[in-house]
């Protein structure tokens, strides 16, 4: 029993310490501790390189970027042809489907663009061709064109068989609207190309396209000059009525290093320099849009609908192959456009704003 004392008193005792040996613990311990938060940290580093490197992670961040970076484009338009490229383009816009960002407003009147443009209301307009050199005089060279977007859209049209050529058009009467503006001397520049004096055809100038193709209506065998879409719109109201002579192909057959511009697309020249890439953008983008529209009349012509380019579907879809729609940038567009001015200035010079644009007019990337 006392054995048995002795040996559960020893047990119980309080031990010695050794304090060479705590400070040694201490020390490893401390070193241990080290080598832990050194393994943690050399762990988090690989992870952060890693998600850096992941594919997925960074085209995430990308995207977010691009989508805050983009720019708000004002574009403004009249409705009719000029406009109607515009079209794929504001939908997949508003679908976030764009480099930037495309704000369309449709102009009731060729003066509310020139308004627009000297107030600064708009980056990008579509306008007609003299209307831009115009602009281009009035501002004292402040506006260039980036693109040409309409060629011709003028057509000679009649309810009869009698008009296969221009130069059939000798002795007879032709309605017309348009008279002291392009249409006017556009079509007495191809009468005097194809031979012939513009005094030897009556032209019956009416205020307005659609008082032509009134006057159509209720005379046999009447041959006029109208654009597109009213072309459309007359042949749903005139039975037999058909295009006799398209004036963009009589002139290309010219073969005189220009071509019928009837509308471009002009931004300011702050805004070109300030803005390189976004203006690119916009003309490859811009190009894909008149590809799709020219490409897909059917599903095109209810975008131009939508975005009240033109008022109806069905008037846009027949319109759509014969209003040339086009995107010609750099030196194509200066020479289709340069020639089509002089031709205008000869006729009237006031109807180029007084004098024809300087090279410095036509924007080249």
């Amino acid at each position: 029993m006392l054995l048995i004392a002795a040996f559960v008193i020893s047990g119980c005792a309080v031990k010695k310490t050794d304090p060479e040996k705590e400070v040694k613990e201490e020390v490893s311990e401390s070193a241990e501790n080290a080598l832990t938060e050194a393994a943690e940290t050399e762990v988090k580093e690989k992870e952060a390189e890693t998600a850096i490197e992941d594919p997925a992670e960074t085209t995430v961040a990308e995207t977010t970027a691009e989508e805050t970076e983009k720019q708000e484009i004002k574009i403004m338009a009249l409705s009719g042809p000029t406009g109607m490229g515009l079209a794929k383009l504001i939908d997949d816009s508003e679908q976030g489907l764009t480099a930037n960002s495309y704000q369309l407003s449709i102009a009731a009147a060729p003066d509310n663009l020139v308004a627009a443009a000297t107030k600064g209301e708009a980056d990008i307009l579509a306008m007609p061709s003299n209307l831009a050199s115009v602009l281009w005089n009035k501002t004292e060279g402040n506006f260039q064109v980036i693109a040409v977007n309409t060629l011709g859209v003028l057509y000679i049209v009649e309810n009869g068989e009698t008009i296969q050529s221009i130069e059939d058009l000798k002795g007879k009467k032709v309605f017309a609207s348009g008279k002291g503006a392009t249409p006017e001397y556009a079509f007495q520049y191809l009468l005097s190309e194809y031979g012939l004096d513009p005094e030897d055809v009556e032209i019956e100038w009416k205020a307005e396209h659609a008082e032509v193709v009134s006057a159509m209506a209720v005379e046999e065998n009447s041959i006029a000059l109208l654009p597109q879409p009213f072309v459309t719109v007359a042949s749903s109201k005139i039975e037999n009525l058909r295009i006799a002579i398209d004036l963009n192909e009589a002139w290309s057959n010219l073969k005189n290093d220009s071509a019928f511009v009837m509308g471009v697309m002009v931004a300011s020249k702050d805004f070109v320099i300030e803005n390189p890439e976004v203006t690119q953008a916009f003309l490859e983008e811009y190009a894909s849009s008149v590809a799709y529209v020219n490409d897909n009349p059917s599903e095109g012509s209810k975008l131009v609908e939508k975005h009240q380019i033109l008022e109806k579907a069905a008037v846009a879809e027949k319109a759509i192959p014969y209003c040339n729609i086009v995107c010609l940038t750099g030196a194509e567009m200066e020479s289709a456009l340069s020639g089509y001015l002089e031709v205008l200035f000869t006729a009237n010079p006031q109807s180029v704003g007084g004098a024809l644009p300087d090279e410095t007019f036509y924007f080249k990337p």
